[in-house]
């Protein structure tokens, strides 16, 4: 019958949509931060609350933690992984843009929460070392995506966000 619907849409599976920006400073160093929860450095970013626009969870959690508000609406990246540590989930890879002076201050004069134990700006070649083996992956492809100029848009039922 068309007025049941599938046992999938009823009751979906449980999934973490977890979105992190990747910003440039304007020597080419990545923004990283460290937490209290994790270890090893990582893109500043979160997972999206019930019904939230994951651009714009991406964009509160970057706010939160560098105080940036930026226009988080081209993909880089989408990255699957499996449930071994947290649920199942897709993190997502937002460009946040190449910072200006201005924007740069604003990032080191910000005061984050607690959570937030460090803000670093790193080079590519410094990654592997300050980074979690598969925050680093993810990182590389995302900065591969963007020196190849390829980026998806984020769409809103098919329309791109504003």
């Amino acid at each position: 019958m068309l007025n049941q619907l599938p046992a999938i849409l009823t009751t979906p599976p449980r999934r973490r949509l977890g979105h992190q920006a990747l910003i440039l400073n304007r020597d080419g160093a990545v923004l990283l931060i460290g937490t209290a929860y994790k270890s090893g450095l990582m893109l500043p970013g979160g997972s999206a609350e019930a019904d939230e626009l994951p651009h714009l969870a991406a964009r509160r959690h970057t706010e939160t933690e560098t105080g940036l508000v930026l226009p988080l609406r081209r993909i880089l990246a989408a990255d699957y992984v499996d449930a071994r540590v947290l649920p199942e989930g897709v993190n997502f890879v937002y460009w946040g843009g190449r910072l200006t002076s201005a924007q740069e201050t604003i990032v080191a004069r910000h005061r984050p929460p607690h959570t937030i134990t460090a803000v670093h700006w790193l080079h590519p070649a410094q990654l592997p070392d300050a980074m979690d083996p598969e925050q680093h992956r993810r990182t590389t492809q995302a900065l591969t995506a963007l020196t190849r100029g390829s980026h998806l848009p984020f769409l809103l039922r098919g329309i791109p966000a504003e």
